[in-house]
Parts: structure tokens; C-alpha cells; sequence
């Protein structure tokens, strides 16, 4: 990972206008009281996380986001027949450019999810265009991965569309806050939750679906119009998906 990171949490200077610094001598007071980097952005703080339940004094709030779930195809099955050490690598190298193009446009990187990603824009730094932003980084991840897949595969007895990711992205309301009792999770939840992951489980290797209200929010920057309706496991109708391949290099550079 060689991205530089902010100075200050964006979330707290955004939402709260607190200058909460991150890095560097004069964050060791802000550690002392529990604040420091965020695990899911690196460019917020531990208190971003959690500042819906001391501000608004809720478990959870409903935010309009965009969520994008990313996928390692054919990790499963190569994991099979590859060693520990290779396969390892390969995950690790999955995680770090996924981070890397999420944190980069100033989204959370949620969960981890084995060989999937989840991640949710507009939530806690604010973005008018976070559904634009969820596309650009969908462009972003399989451009950097096509290049470092190359890298990683070589030498190894793998089918052509192995090792590759498959992306769905829906916008809309969400919950977002701390679910379960046992264990609390802190993510997102609901409809638009479900058809990203239900999108990306039907993308093909190398491919970005997208649901009509990404389309919609984003149309200058879509390049496939067409849509194509899916039957998508849990949703009752079948649901509009959009390729949202990079095409158009220059707009999404």
C-alpha cells in the first residue's frame, strides 16, 4: 500500500468541523482519548464509526448510499490445488487494491468477506455523487487488478477467467449501524445491501453490474445503456442490470 493518507479525519472535519488529526506527533493526544485511524478508511477516525450513536443517539440511521461488493472469482477452487503461500498472496494483493481504489475516493472499506469486499460511499464522508464515485472505483479496482493478476498467475495452471472479480453496485437507502446482539456488527443493511450482492454474484469474470438508480445518478458516465434483467436469488422480480465496463477511459480516468 503506498497511498498517501490524510492528516485529519475528513468525517469529523466535514460533519462536525473538528480538526481531529490522524498522523504525526500531534495526534498522540487524540490516541490517548481512542482516536485514531479508522480500520475501514484510514482517512477517517474511530469516531466516525460510531458518531450516529453519540450525535444522534441512535443504533442506526438511514443514509442514502451506494454499496459495491467485489468478488475473487474461481478463488475457491484454485485454492484446491495451489499452495497455501500462493493463494495467501493472491487474497492479500485482492484486499490491498481494493482498499487502495475504495479509500482513494473517500469510501468504506466494510467488510471483508473471505474471497468478497463490501463497501459503502456516502457514509461517514458525505459525496453528492457517491454512486459515480462507486463506479469509478469498480473501474478502478479491475484496472489495477488486470495488471497485477498478470503478476500473480504467472507460472500457475489456472483457467483463463480464474482469479478474476466480478462487481455489482446499487444506490439507495440503507440502515447503517450496529446490528446483532452476541456481536455487534457495524455495516449497512437492506434492499440496496442485497441487490449489490445478488448483482455481483452474477457478473461475470472482469465485469461491473449496475442497478437502473447507479445508472440513473450516474448516466454522463455509463457507457452501455442496454440493460439486462436478471432473476436475482431472494428479490421477488427480476431487476435491470447495467454493464458498467470501462469504455470510456477518458471521463473515468
Amino acid at each position: 500500500m503506498h497511498q498517501h493518507h490524510s492528516m485529519i479525519c475528513k468525517g469529523c472535519w466535514q460533519n462536525l468541523h473538528l480538526p481531529v488529526l490522524l498522523r504525526g506527533p500531534l495526534s498522540i493526544p487524540y490516541r490517548m482519548l481512542g482516536l485514531r485511524p479508522s480500520r475501514m478508511n484510514p482517512n477517517t477516525c474511530t469516531f466516525c464509526e460510531l458518531a450516529f450513536t453519540r450525535i444522534m443517539k441512535a443504533r442506526n440511521v438511514t443514509i442514502d448510499a451506494t454499496v459495491l461488493f467485489a468478488d475473487l472469482r474461481g478463488y475457491t477452487a484454485a485454492s484446491q490445488s495451489l499452495a497455501s503461500s500462493e493463494m495467501n498472496s493472491t487474497l492479500d494483493a485482492f484486499y490491498d487494491e481494493c482498499a487502495e481504489a475504495i479509500w482513494k475516493h473517500d469510501g468504506l472499506l466494510n467488510k471483508t468477506l473471505g474471497d468478497a469486499i463490501m463497501a459503502v460511499f456516502n457514509f461517514p464522508i458525505r459525496q453528492d455523487d457517491h454512486a459515480a464515485q462507486a463506479v469509478r472505483v469498480a473501474r478502478q479496482i479491475q484496472r489495477r487488478w488486470r495488471a497485477r493478476r498478470t503478476e500473480l498467475v504467472e507460472g500457475l495452471d489456472i483457467g483463463e477467467d480464474s482469479l478474476c472479480i466480478g462487481i455489482g453496485i446499487s444506490s439507495g437507502k440503507v440502515s447503517f449501524g450496529e446490528f446483532g446482539q452476541s456481536h455487534r456488527d457495524l455495516t449497512a443493511i437492506g434492499t440496496v445491501v442485497n441487490t449489490a450482492a445478488r448483482a455481483q454474484s452474477v457478473a461475470r469474470a472482469g465485469q461491473i453490474l449496475v442497478t437502473g438508480a447507479v445508472r440513473d445518478r450516474c448516466e454522463q458516465d455509463m457507457v452501455n445503456r442496454d440493460g439486462t434483467k436478471y432473476d436475482l436469488k431472494g428479490l421477488a422480480t427480476p431487476v435491470e442490470l447495467y454493464d458498467a465496463g470501462e469504455a470510456d477511459r477518458q471521463r473515468l480516468a
